[in-house]
């Protein structure tokens, strides 16, 4: 067979290639997130709006990512990829251009909003080229691996984005995502290859042999992911602002705290993914790291309100805790899913995950401009207790 044909290094090469074509997505939708203090210090715009500007790009990937899982479970994971980063370097060269133009706030949206469009793609076929290159004894490595993508775009966003917005502006920081977005295009053309499919898999595509109409299992993942994403996006968001604003951090005191809880998360999702991988389970790990995430924004809630030295240490464990479940969710989905329905079930997956991001940013900058971030953190650590008991166990599907 065709997957006998490369060897056990090619493969971690190719994951390798599979995780920055993935970090497009973090760094062309989250990116815009840490430029919140200078729109928000430096250009007068409130913070809600700034949030509301910070959710353009995932309402673009939104509605276009399903479509884009249709095309992967037809199609395969190269030539999609490839379609999609070429969408996606649109979008985020043409937000520099706006900005350095002093383009309307409608134009920049726009750009941002087409650079969403394009980046629904990268995620669903990074998951599958996992799947679809690496034994079930070592998916869950294999995809805590990919899942570093979602913390290592954070990381590069925080570390730069800031720091460059305060030193040398807006647009110059705005090059940052456009650039790893080349990067991610690059890969992609030089070192994917297509997992080999199923024979009849092009047949079944259209729609036979519906995961979804075998149980609940997939429904619940994705209302677990979609409750568990809530304290990751209120990290991944205001984290900066808090530090850089609230607490009056330097930029580049801020991007490098938030870059190093962000290694650390990504490391934290490697191991994650090694222990379910030792259990034999996806599940059993989300339940533990559901309980660690309330628990922790929960102190961080408490010590930010007492004014606490020690809330961004805090921060940083929240931070860590928040991340390391979604690698799990995602290789879980993929199994259960197969080759012909795991391009859509991840898509799926991404867009609940997404919404709740796109629904809870608004609301939480709504509450921190009003209250303050105790508040805001406190409600954040609701969600994933919520999540512990629709936890569903460990399904398996041919």
């Amino acid at each position: 067979m065709e997957s006998l044909t490369l060897s056990a290094r090619r493969k971690w090469a190719m994951l390798g290639c599979a995780l920055i074509a993935a970090m497009t997505t973090t760094c062309a939708v989250s990116g815009v997130a840490y430029l919140i203090p200078a729109l928000h210090t430096e250009h007068g715009v409130p913070l809600s709006a700034a949030s509301i500007l910070a959710t353009v790009p995932t309402v673009g990937l939104m509605i276009l990512i399903i479509p884009w899982g249709v095309l992967l479970d037809r199609y395969g994971e190269r030539h999609v990829l490839i379609i999609s980063l070429c969408v996606t370097s649109v979008g985020t060269v043409g937000a520099v251009v706006m900005s350095a133009t002093d383009a309307p706030y409608w134009a920049l949206a726009i750009a941002l909003f087409i650079g969403g469009l394009g980046s629904g793609a990268a995620n669903g076929a990074s998951g599958r080229i996992v799947v679809g290159w690496f034994p079930a004894n070592q998916r869950g490595t294999a995809m805590g691996v990919r899942q570093m993508a979602q913390p290592l775009g954070i990381a590069v966003c925080a570390l730069t984005m800031p720091l460059t917005a305060e030193s040398l502006g807006v647009t110059a920081a705005l090059v940052i995502p456009a650039a790893v977005t080349g990067l991610g295009l690059l890969v992609a053309v030089v070192g994917i290859i297509d997992p080999p499919m199923a024979p009849s898999s092009s047949s079944r595509a259209a729609g036979a042999d519906n995961p979804y109409r075998t149980g609940g299992f997939l429904a619940r993942v994705h209302g677990v992911s979609a409750l568990l994403v809530i304290p990751q996006s209120m990290l991944w968001t205001f984290v900066p602002t808090w530090l850089i604003v609230a607490h009056e951090w330097a930029p580049a005191a801020a991007g490098i705290l938030v870059t190093v809880t962000q290694v650390v998360g990504a490391i934290g999702r490697i191991v994650a993914g090694r222990i379910s991988d030792a259990w034999g389970s996806r599940m059993r790990p989300i339940r533990v790291i559901a309980v660690a995430a309330s628990v922790s924004v929960a102190v961080l809630a408490l010590t930010d309100w007492l004014d606490s030295p020690v809330a961004p240490i805090v921060m940083a464990a929240a931070a860590v805790a928040s991340v390391a479940d979604n690698g799990l969710a995602f290789t879980a989905i993929a199994e259960f899913a197969g080759p012909t329905w795991s391009g859509r079930g991840l898509a799926i997956q991404n867009t609940a995950q997404y919404l709740a991001t796109a629904a809870s940013t608004p609301v939480l900058g709504a509450i921190i401009g009003g209250v303050g971030f105790p508040l805001a953190f406190a409600l954040t650590a609701i969600t994933p207790l919520i999540a512990v008991p629709l936890v569903p166990r460990d399904a398996q599907r041919d």
